[in-house]
């Protein structure tokens, strides 16, 4: 198990307020359609009542208005959980006019990935778990329907607490339709067959906290300092790794993974989980035989690094946790079971 202790909020319950926040990239003012179908969606599947605050919609809000709305929802006794919208790019900005008493002082489920990674960090750091993956405005506000995996998910987070197998839904979509199709709506995009997960390491099971996320994100959270200097504390940990629409060549994100090496994580974790990556984009169109290779690319550049640096770690590389659909929530700073004997993997949402 990993060495640092969090608190795991307690969870909601059907007619509790549930907070929808935009701390990066407010999507909701650019497609207020998926927005409110999202919101509709939310309040059948969990019972919750979705609660919008200043920034919710609004483009161009300063860091500092994103964070008093952040401070706001996680200070208020009748917010029970906390869900963000969609990721963005400077969130980074966002972190340093939080509030860290008030998290402490009553803890709540806060969900998101991408960009939201800085806000998942952060809550890690003040002894908080919560929740990697979920995004209202991409997994559910379009298509025809939430993702079953996604729905399990986010009800085992933000309401049950179960402890849930991670399967592979077998098939996957990089991006949904355009957000100004009205097809978004009820329509989801590309989607095509999955590759089986590859495992590499030893054949036995780790079960362990977690920390980690969007690793564009996490080379900026430890370049800015924002994680404790002595990688000990994830001693026995598992680390999540996922990488962005953005879509970096394999040999930049072997390069990051590297540095996590050389920053003694790598060392530290018992496990390392890497998520399926996206591989196309609105303005990148590879064929299929395309993106399998820089699948393939991505997949050896993880377990080659991983292994020069923590020969002990079992690895699994293919899981759909990250940035494609459909997505798993996953515990960030809860617990995680990555067995490489069976090739199974377990999440408990407690």
């Amino acid at each position: 198990m990993c060495g640092m202790e969090l608190a795991s909020p307690r969870k909601a319950a059907p007619g509790d307020k549930v907070a929808v926040l935009s701390p990066a990239f407010a999507a909701p003012g650019v497609a207020p359609a998926v927005h409110e179908q999202a919101m509709e969606r939310l309040a059948a599947l969990t019972g919750l009542v979705p609660v919008e605050y200043p920034t919710t919609r609004k483009l161009g809000a300063t860091p500092q208005e994103r964070a008093a709305d952040l401070n706001a929802a996680f200070g208020d006794p009748e917010i029970r959980a906390v869900l963000a919208t969609i990721g963005g790019d400077d969130q980074i900005t966002v972190i340093p006019h939080l509030d860290a008493a008030l998290v402490r002082a009553d803890p709540k489920p806060f969900l998101g990935y991408s960009d939201n990674t800085n806000l998942l960090s952060w809550l890690w750091t003040h002894g908080v778990a919560s929740f990697h993956g979920g995004s209202t405005q991409v997994h559910l506000g379009p298509g025809p329907a939430v993702d079953a995996v996604h729905a399990a998910g986010l009800r085992a987070a933000l309401l049950t607490g179960e402890r849930l197998e991670i399967t592979e839904p077998g098939e996957s979509e990089d991006l949904g339709k355009d957000w100004g199709d009205p097809a978004a709506l009820t329509e989801h995009g590309d989607r095509e067959p999955t590759e089986p997960w590859t495992w590499a390491g030893p054949a036995h099971a780790v079960t362990g906290r977690t920390w980690g996320g969007c690793i564009e994100v996490l080379q900026q959270i430890l370049t800015a300092g924002r994680f404790p200097a002595d990688p000990a504390v994830l001693a026995g940990g598992v680390l999540l790794l996922e990488t962005s629409e953005e879509l970096i060549p394999a040999h930049e994100f072997g390069r990051i993974v590297r540095s996590l090496g050389e920053r003694g994580i790598l060392a530290a974790v018992d496990a390392v989980v890497v998520a399926r990556p996206p591989t196309s984009s609105f303005d990148v169109h590879p064929n299929a035989v395309e993106r399998a290779a820089l699948r393939a690319e991505q997949r050896d550049a993880a377990i080659e690094t991983v292994q020069r640096y923590n020969p002990d770690a079992v690895v699994v590389v293919g899981v759909p946790f990250g940035h494609t659909r459909p997505q798993w929530i996953l515990p960030y700073g809860g617990t995680v079971t990555v067995d490489g004997a069976s090739r199974r993997m377990w999440a408990d949402f407690a």
